[in-house]
């Protein structure tokens, strides 16, 4: 194994034990009404511009089945979203579409971050590292946030109405809500970590 693989294998280890560490403490998931705030996003967008996104894919894939397991063992009212264990409380039956909404957005986490970092470094000539950094940052959070509400909406959506006590024409207003207002925050909040642990990881790297 060369220094380069090592390096990797070492960094891809300690991403997976920050994601650990976060999903069996408060820090991980934060409750926030209906739903759950979460900085796991945050080491899978790290790892997918620091290591590329076919690690940063391999990490979210891990990010989105412990998203099911914990909407699993820890029940609240949209566990059913998350989690094809839960009964939906339209039907009372699991649904399988629960697992793309808890997977393939997080998988995707760790993919756009690296492209969308890339672009902007490239298309800015390397003069403005912060500014590719944040907005990969964000992009990656974003991706996360659009695409799991989105999904909800459209697997889910009269059942997410049942579970807010709205009608099911309100829900997608709920939904852009929790967007613009949570998921603009946790997007901020992505956004500078990114920027500062990754110029800090990808200087060292080029030494």
């Amino acid at each position: 194994m060369n220094d380069k693989n090592v390096r990797n294998f070492t960094l891809t280890a300690m991403f997976l034990a920050i994601m650990i560490i976060l999903a069996v403490t408060p820090l991980g998931f934060i409750p926030i009404g209906p739903i759950n705030a979460t900085t796991m996003h945050i080491p899978v967008i790290i790892a997918s511009i620091v290591l590329g996104p076919r690690i940063g894919a391999g990490l979210g894939a891990i990010f989105g089945v412990i998203s099911l397991i914990r909407a699993t063992v820890i029940i609240t009212p949209m566990s059913f979203v998350f989690s094809p264990f839960i009964a939906n409380p339209l039907t009372n039956q699991g649904d399988w579409r629960a697992i793309i909404v808890a997977i393939v957005p997080r998988i995707l986490i760790g993919v756009v971050p690296y492209f969308v970092y890339k672009g902007l470094h490239h298309l800015l000539k390397n003069k403005a590292q912060p500014v590719s950094l944040f907005i990969a940052g964000l992009a990656g959070s974003m991706t996360n946030t659009i695409l799991v509400m989105n999904l909800i909406f459209f697997f889910f959506k009269d059942s997410y109405a049942n579970v807010l006590q709205v009608t099911a024409n309100a829900v997608y207003g709920v939904i852009l809500g929790i967007i613009s207002g949570s998921g603009l925050v946790e997007a901020i909040v992505a956004g500078i970590a990114t920027t500062g642990v990754c110029a800090v990881l990808l200087r060292l790297m080029k030494k």
